[in-house]
């Protein structure tokens, strides 16, 4: 195990992976964090563990992003459960095109494949094949309906904050442009990585941006502040791999789990924002209600956020919906 204390991240190396395609990787490297502590059963399974899966640029640190409801001074504190962060498949901070060097060559993978990633990890960690809950946000909310839908007898509830169940309509048509304007470089396949690919990041963070606001909070915005918010979240980006954000944004594409809907077993909390552009409440939060049977839906109004997440208003709603799965 490879730790960082200051940090707060360790890393596990897995013998091997293996693809959904049949495609085989050695020595994977696995980055996490935990928060809180384990209670474990008489015959030494842990009983409290909630698995974090973050989202499209995060890692297993924007667990940080949650300290009002998951943190040591929260609310939700004396609930005791054990939390694992763990950075997923196709990120850099685990096993990646970039960390791996393999590039262009990295086996392609679907979301399911990075749930298996997870799962295997826990496994081989901490010799988990059931946890008690999953909580994802944006994409790693993906990860948790596939993980509920593939396998549904693994956990006892899920939390998922502004995501979908699929990847159509919009999605769909910005996940495809952004793959075109990637494929359009003759640089993506060179040896080198160029300046190019790093001009051409800095244009797909710009585009991303334009989903971060609810359409009300954007109109409210002066062309100053939305150039200050922008600089902002392309700042932040600018250090993505292009490779690694192929290869995610593919995962993306091929997303989707509607037709298992059904299969979900566990009781289930969705939460969604008004107004938002990228999840819509009308398209990916409401048709949920004939899809799962134990389902509780919360929008909240987005018109006023801004650019640091919080989750204060969460508490509550938390609070009442985990009191049932205290250990």
């Amino acid at each position: 195990m490879i730790e960082d204390s200051k940090l707060g991240y360790r890393k596990e190396i897995l013998d091997d992976f293996e693809f959904g395609n049949g495609k085989v990787l050695h020595n994977v490297e696995v980055e996490y964090t935990t928060r809180g502590t384990p209670k474990y059963d008489e015959e030494g399974n842990i009983t409290n563990a909630i698995i974090y899966c973050h989202r499209f640029n995060g890692n297993c640190l924007s667990i940080g992003d949650l300290h009002q409801l998951v943190g040591p001074e929260s609310m939700l504190s004396d609930y005791n459960f054990f939390y694992i962060s763990i950075t997923s498949l196709g990120f850099p901070e685990s096993c990646s095109p970039s960390t791996t060097e393999l590039k262009y060559d990295f086996p392609k993978y679907s979301i399911k494949d990075c749930v298996n990633f997870k799962r295997k990890f826990l496994a081989e960690t901490f010799g988990m094949n059931k946890i008690l809950g999953i909580l994802g946000v944006g994409i790693g909310g993906y990860e948790a309906y596939t993980w509920a839908c593939e396998y549904p007898e693994e956990m006892e509830f899920v939390i998922i904050g502004n995501s979908s169940f699929k990847t159509d309509g919009y999605r769909y048509i910005t996940s495809k442009a952004l793959d075109y304007i990637i494929d359009s470089s003759d640089a993506y396949l060179g040896t080198i990585y160029t300046e190019h690919l790093s001009k051409i990041m800095f244009s797909i963070n710009s585009m991303i941006y334009s989903q971060y606001f609810s359409k009300r909070a954007f109109q409210k915005f002066t062309r100053e502040e939305l150039d200050i918010f922008m600089d902002n979240f392309v700042d932040e980006g600018s250090y993505t791999d292009i490779y690694d954000f192929r290869y995610r944004n593919l995962a993306i594409l091929d997303y989707d789990v509607e037709d298992k809907l059904p299969n979900i077993k566990a009781k289930t909390l969705i939460v969604g924002a008004s107004e938002d552009i990228y999840y819509s409440p009308e398209f990916d939060v409401y048709p949920l209600k004939d899809k799962i049977e134990n389902i509780e839906i919360h929008i909240f109004d987005a018109q006023n956020f801004v650019y640091n997440y919080d989750y204060s208003q969460f508490v509550n709603l938390f609070r009442e919906f985990l009191e049932e799965f205290k250990k």
